[in-house]
């Protein structure tokens, strides 16, 4: 006999791609069509100062770091975004859902990046409620994680803006490709935190939405 106090298996959240359209922003699937324009808005020499790789040396390095990023959606560990300014069309930057975990209904929001004119405006604060939005509400996350170097506070902050709690550091969680120990700091949303979290980021975007 079924035990009356037992509660039925939690389906697994299922990462597909998708389009998600706000009034600044749309980010769409990524793809090797993409590699020519990315390569244009990444020449801000800050832009991957943070990151473990810097695909804006050369187009041939920006295909490279693309088509890595398609292997891990095809190995269903990423669902990787292109960023595109609206009304312009013009795309300025990339994003991605990863560790992506469909049993425990979790995923990361990361290895962001946006060309410089397009930092601290709305569109930024858009993406990242965007990505929420549908984690939370479409895919029924229960845990939306968000992680950035520790040397980087210009993200630390940006994240804290937007809702993410503190929940501590990595120590030496990554080597860099030019060498260096980098130390991650870790924020989170959690389900019960997203309404309230919903709620600031539409007063934010009501008012301009930069971060």
């Amino acid at each position: 006999m079924m035990d009356p106090t037992a509660t039925a298996a939690t389906p697994p959240m299922i990462v597909q791609p998708v389009v998600l359209v706000g009034q600044a922003v749309r980010l769409e699937p990524l793809t090797l069509d993409h590699v020519a324009a990315l390569y244009v808005a990444a020449q801000d020499p800050d832009t991957f100062l943070y990151f473990s790789a810097d695909p804006s040396v050369s187009s041939d390095k920006m295909r490279a770091w693309v088509a890595a990023v398609l292997a891990a959606r095809d190995a269903g560990t990423a669902q990787p975004f292109a960023i595109v300014a609206l009304p312009s069309g013009r795309i300025v930057g990339s994003t991605r859902y990863f560790d992506i975990s469909s049993a425990d209904r979790h995923l990361e929001i990361g290895h962001t990046w946006i060309a410089a004119e397009v930092r601290r405006t709305r569109l930024n604060t858009e993406a990242k409620y965007l990505l929420l939005r549908h984690a939370f509400e479409r895919l029924g996350a229960i845990r939306v994680q968000l992680k950035t170097d520790r040397r980087n506070e210009r993200s630390q902050r940006a994240i804290e803006r937007i809702g993410g709690v503190l929940e501590g550091i990595l120590r030496n969680h990554m080597i860099l490709e030019n060498g260096y120990v980098r130390d991650s700091v870790l924020y989170s949303i959690t389900d019960g935190e997203w309404p309230t979290v919903k709620a600031a980021l539409e007063a934010k975007l009501a008012a301009g939405g930069a971060t």
